[in-house]
């Protein structure tokens, strides 16, 4: 198995910070986050990871990972970056955000789900909201989940229909594919961009859309997603308030 981090974010609502350095290069407490997430991998025997870069690819010096520059990253969002790297995907992998902080706990759940397509999702999600006011609730990525299955994806909740609350959890922006779940992904992705031409889910354009959107359009096309309910500690980096949190939470 092997893991595929996606760093080709601006990371602009940091400001200053990421002016001239990428967000997964953040120092958290003396460790990057990018360190943070290879260490949680590494614990779990994943040793094999692919960091897919933007801006500011010259500052990536760690070692023993494979760094690959997306230098299309300006024209297209997470989703295409993903895509970019498609050719090493060729077998299980887990492909993850490096906006996130996450334990080895979390990587542990997801690592020993066996369908096709996995995402990590948090149950307990809203209290990570509290107080965090330059990130507010209706931004998160969230999931609606009906018998054991992801029916719903996104940040727009008044579109998924009819729910109970405890249906709903969030999406942490990690991901494992099996082989199957692989060729699925390649498969109608190459379909899509082909052929989209009009706005795809939450976004203008498929060149302009999140894996949310690829996710629920797989979901619409009759595919199963399966959560992983997760067990661990995480955060999301997005703000300078954050970035305050995550140095309290990981120490």
């Amino acid at each position: 198995m092997k893991a595929i981090l996606l760093a080709a974010g601006s990371g602009k609502r940091l400001g200053n910070i990421t002016n001239n350095m990428p967000k997964a290069l953040i120092d958290i407490n003396g460790k990057s986050l990018l360190e943070r997430q290879i260490l949680a991998l590494r614990k779990n025997g994943i040793n094999e990871i692919i960091v897919v870069t933007g801006p500011n690819h010259d500052k990536f010096k760690i070692k023993n990972i494979t760094c690959i520059h997306d230098t299309n990253y300006s024209n297209h969002d997470v989703l295409g970056t993903m895509m970019s790297v498609q050719k090493y995907m060729t077998s299980e992998v887990i492909i993850s955000y490096t906006d996130i902080v996450f334990d080895e706990k979390i990587i542990n759940s997801i690592k020993n789900s066996n369908q096709d397509i996995n995402i990590a999702v948090e149950m307990d999600w809203k209290k990570a909201y509290v107080g965090r006011t330059e990130h507010p609730i209706e931004e998160a990525a969230n999931v609606l989940i009906k018998n054991q299955l992801v029916k719903k994806i996104g940040h727009k909740t008044n579109l998924f229909g009819n729910f109970d609350e405890h249906e709903i959890g969030e999406f942490l922006g990690i991901m494992k594919l099996s082989k199957q779940g692989i060729e699925i992904f390649k498969n109608e992705y190459s379909k899509l961009i082909n052929s989209y031409k009009n706005n795809f889910h939450e976004h203008e354009s498929i060149k302009t859309g999140y894996i949310t959107d690829m996710l629920q359009e797989l979901i619409d096309l009759g595919y199963q997603i399966t959560p992983t309910i997760i067990d661990g500690k995480w955060c999301e980096i997005d703000t300078i308030q954050d970035l305050e949190n995550a140095k309290k939470l990981f120490i």
